[in-house]
C-alpha cells in the first residue's frame, strides 16, 4: 500500500515538474495566464520537480520489490 501511495505522488509530481518545464520553454500555453510562460527560471525548476517525480517512482518499483 506504502508504494502505491509513493508512485501515485510521484507521478503527480512528475507530471507537474513536465508541464512547468513546458510552460517555462514557451511550448505549453495553458492556463493562458500563467506567470510561468516563456520564463526559463521555470524550465529549470520544471526539470528539477520532473527528476524528483521521477525518483518517487523509481523508490516506489524499490519498495514494492521484496
Amino acid at each position: 500500500m506504502k508504494s502505491l501511495i509513493v508512485l501515485i505522488l510521484g507521478i503527480i509530481v512528475l507530471a507537474a515538474g513536465l508541464l512547468f518545464t513546458l510552460q517555462g520553454a514557451g511550448v505549453v500555453h495553458w492556463p493562458a495566464d500563467s506567470f510561468m510562460l516563456g520564463k526559463p527560471d521555470w524550465t529549470e525548476r520544471g526539470i528539477f520537480v520532473a527528476l524528483m517525480g521521477l525518483a518517487l517512482v523509481f523508490t516506489a518499483r524499490r519498495i514494492r520489490k521484496p
